[in-house]
């Protein structure tokens, strides 16, 4: 079985993070996010990677991995039905479509089963939420057959409380579907195509937790989540010396916490150094950075290799002082499965 793994895109909502790294190589406990997701895929699974944004990059991590994998780079962003219609070439059976920046607790096994008991031509995982008015709510029949998609419905008229939850299980003739060579979202085109055929579309509701890495907020969801279904406060790696407070913590390699410094519900990068009597809270602190002493730092994105004076107090912004990498877009690109948390 193939999997494409969607891991194209700029990942603007997260500059300046993503100025120096593809999004999907933003690490969660010290892991490139699309590792979690690769390393949960059944074995043997062939993944394809749909690049378009700092490929290098993504094939030397998984080249020192020693994990094998195919890259297939976009001349251009195509959106996630353009991004699968482009790795037709290497599909010759059932797959999956998985966008690289959700994780979540999907079972693949479990999921790639009910699609192939229920004869579908399409299944895709679903997540329930509370404001059903903000999505596209999907109209499930009890077998789990989905018959449509409804708007941002009002709440006492949502047919369910399942958005799609961006894990596809498809058939080849889904391929038929989109046109070549064009930026296609599978949600908004493909999709409501094969529904209104009245062809096999099932949704599979997915338990425990999900969460799409698209914000600051969400990303630093991502790691606490984790840390709490892993019983731990803290995550530090190797090489690293703390000597302050860490409370729902994730520090890299190599960092440095000076004493009465204290650190929470944030995230440090690699050689990372927080000088004496720094606060920071509810931060992502990028490689290579320094807080200086006595700094206040609440709900701040820290780009690669900045540094922060000494007694500064920074509240709600990103800091880079270098200018934006050429070609850098300054808004998001493609169509993207809807943040949800």
């Amino acid at each position: 079985m193939q999997a494409v793994v969607l891991a194209g895109g700029f990942g603007t909502r997260l500059a300046p993070l993503t100025y120096t790294r593809p999004k999907p190589l933003l690490p969660i406990l010290n892991k490139p996010m699309m590792q979690h997701l690769v390393e949960a895929l059944p074995p043997h699974t062939q993944v394809i990677l749909a690049t378009n944004y700092k490929t290098q990059m993504i094939e030397e991590h998984f080249r020192q991995m020693g994990r094998p994998i195919l890259v297939n780079e976009e001349p251009r962003p195509l959106g996630t039905g353009g991004a699968t219609k482009f790795a037709e070439d290497y599909i010759d059976g059932t797959f999956l479509v998985l966008n690289s920046d959700i994780l979540s607790s999907l079972n693949f096994r479990r999921f790639i089963q009910f699609h192939r008991d229920n004869k579908a031509l399409a299944t895709i995982s679903l997540w329930p939420v509370e404001n059903v008015q903000e999505f596209g709510v999907a109209d499930v029949q009890p077998d789990g057959r989905i018959t449509s998609f409804v708007e941002k419905p009002r709440r006492e008229d949502a047919p369910s409380n399942l958005i799609n939850a961006g894990a596809y299980c498809l058939e080849p003739e889904v391929l038929d579907y989109i046109p070549p060579d064009k930026m296609v979202s599978m949600e908004q085109e493909i999709f409501p195509k094969i529904i209104g055929e009245g062809r096999r579309f099932y949704g599979y509701p997915l338990e425990g937790f999900w969460i799409d890495v698209g914000r600051p907020a969400s990303y630093l969801k991502a790691n606490l989540t984790l840390m709490k279904r892993r019983d731990v406060s803290q995550v530090v790696g190797t090489g690293s010396r703390i000597s302050g407070q860490l409370h729902q913590a994730c520090v890299g390699r190599d960092c440095m916490v000076a004493e009465e410094a204290q650190v929470s519900s944030s995230v440090l990068y690699d050689r990372v150094t927080v000088e004496e009597g720094a606060r920071l809270d509810i931060c992502i602190v990028g490689e290579g950075c320094t807080v200086g002493s006595h700094a206040r730092l609440s709900n701040v994105v820290v780009g690669d290799g900045e540094t922060i004076d000494d007694d500064a107090h920074l509240e709600n912004t990103a800091v880079w002082t270098r200018p934006r990498p050429e070609g850098y877009p300054d808004r998001q690109i493609g169509n993207p499965v809807k943040e949800q948390g």
